[in-house]
Order: structure tokens, then sequence, then C-alpha cells
């Protein structure tokens, strides 16, 4: 069921009037991207979520594209020990250890995908090219993972990338808008909805 916001604004049920997590709904997230490095950062900084709050990975992303030299990864790949440390002492960022190791090696596995083909062709094959439009009426009916979100866990593990269960990419899918979960009533699946493909 979607909120009425102070703006008169029909929005999904997230039960949040924060300006930052505002602004990400309704600019970002459910969007298509398909960008290749920013699907990669997308992925990694959905991995940092593991056991936490999106806002609470939402309001250090600037922190976080500061600290990782804006999530380059053939930067990142080459990251040494020494690096590792600094980004443990840094506090704009969650300073958990296999969390900053994680993309490091997402780094790596994103730069073997790309000698084969490209990352955001890689990345929504998972869905078809094109993006799922669900048709959601209240927030407890979208599910927390989907069988493609499970098929593109398995293979991105097999190749190397970490923090990438099914339901980190299935909210990384929603994130990027390979699956379009608005709720029906909300402005945002208006607006997308018949304006949702596009060639890769």
């Amino acid at each position: 069921m979607t909120n009425l916001y102070d703006d008169g604004v029909a929005r999904c049920d997230w039960h949040t009037s924060d300006p930052i997590y505002l602004d990400y709904h309704d600019h970002e997230w459910g969007r298509p991207q398909y960008d290749s490095l920013k699907l990669f950062e997308m992925l990694c900084l959905e991995g940092m979520q593991a056991g936490l709050s999106w806002i609470t990975i939402l309001k250090r992303r600037e922190n976080y594209r500061e600290a990782f030299d804006r999530f380059d990864p053939v930067v990142i790949a080459n990251y040494t020990e020494e690096k590792v440390e600094e980004l443990m002492a840094n506090a704009g960022i969650i300073r958990n250890r296999l969390k900053i190791n994680a993309i490091v090696a997402n780094a790596k596995a994103y730069l073997a995908i790309e000698q084969e083909q490209p990352f955001n062709h890689f990345i929504w094959s998972f869905v078809g090219d094109k993006p799922i439009i669900h048709q959601y009426t209240e927030i407890k009916a979208i599910p927390a993972s989907s069988k493609e979100s499970l098929q593109m866990s398995k293979t991105l593990k097999k190749k190397g990338f970490k923090f990438v269960g099914e339901t980190i990419c299935y909210a990384f899918m929603q994130a990027t808008g390979m699956v379009n979960d608005h709720e029906t009533n909300c402005f945002c699946y208006k607006e997308l909805s018949g304006t949702l493909e596009r060639e890769l």
C-alpha cells in the first residue's frame, strides 16, 4: 500500500520521509541502469548492506566513492594490504575487513568478465536483457529473492564475487531497474512501466 507523503505524492510504502531516501526512491531506485561501472558500484554497495539497513550505506555512499577511488575496478584490483589497512581506519565507511576485501575480489572478478564481454551485457542477461515488470500493490507482497537472483548469485560466486547472496542480488536487481518493484500506485511505477525497454 503506497503512502501519500507530505508533498501529496504517492510513493512506495518504505516507512520513511528521510530526504536522502526519498530522493533515492524518486530518482534512482528501479530505474534501469546500463552503465557497467555504475552496476559494479551498486553491486558492491549492496554487498556492504549485508546485516545493515540500506539507509546506513546510502548515507555513506559518497564516503565509499571517495575511499574506493570512485569504484574504478582497475585501481581497486591492485589494492595492497596497506591500502586495506588504510580503509579499515576510515570512519566514513563500514570498517569490516571481510566486506572491504570483498570489494577488492569483486573488482578482480569484474575485470575477468570484461575480458569476455561487457559487464552490463553479462548482468542484464539474467533477466533476458530487459526489465521484469511486476505488479505488486503492497510492500509485503514483494519477495526477497527470485529464481533470477538465485541464478545470478550462483554465477557471480563461481566467478569470484563476494557478498552476492540471492537476497543481495535481488536488492541489486531492484535498485538497478532489472525488476520494477515499485508498488503499482507509486508515481514511479506509472512513469517507468511504459518506458523500461532499451537495447543494450
